[in-house]
């Protein structure tokens, strides 16, 4: 898999409504936009609605 660049941080305006993600590798719970969200500790795509 190749990818350009790396994470990118966001800052949401209170419109966007994140959904809550946990990451299946490392557990990391986070809110996430799109329809790939990529986990922010360790880049894993592996992740779960909560």
């Amino acid at each position: 898999m190749c990818t350009v660049g790396g994470p990118v941080d966001i800052e949401f305006n209170e419109r966007v409504k994140g959904t809550n993600y946990r990451c299946k590798e490392c557990g990391e719970k986070f809110k996430g936009i799109g329809k790939r969200p990529m986990c922010p500790s360790c880049q894993s795509e592996d992740v779960e609605e909560v």
